[in-house]
């Protein structure tokens, strides 16, 4: 079973969780409460964290990463409710805030 090491709040929280497992899925059924997220279907970036060790234990970024988060993907910037963790991983969720970025609105005619 895959270990992740989460850094939020100041504090460290080590847990074992299942292979595959959703750490947004597993926060919402208070197994990893500390794991900070709002929609948990990838439009709102509040679950957001930083792959600090160990980012070729889940799985690679999808369209809504992609989308949502651009270029921050490539500081190991992603999505907790879009990614499942295969092997021992450490992220951080201290003093991390991006925006969603805005939708683009449809001229009037």
């Amino acid at each position: 079973m895959p270990k992740v090491t989460l850094h939020v709040d100041g504090t460290i929280v080590e847990k074992e969780v299942k292979d595959n497992a959703n750490l947004v899925v597993l926060a919402g059924t208070l197994q990893f409460p500390e794991i900070k997220y709002g929609c948990g279907m990838g439009r709102c970036t509040k679950c957001i964290c930083q792959v600090i060790d160990g980012a070729d234990g889940v799985t690679p970024p999808n369209w809504k990463e992609e989308k949502m988060l651009g270029d921050k993907l490539n500081e190991g910037y992603r999505l907790t409710c879009q990614m499942t963790v295969q092997k021992d991983i450490e992220i951080s969720q201290d003093n991390i805030k991006i925006d969603p970025p805005k939708k683009k609105l449809s001229p009037t005619i």
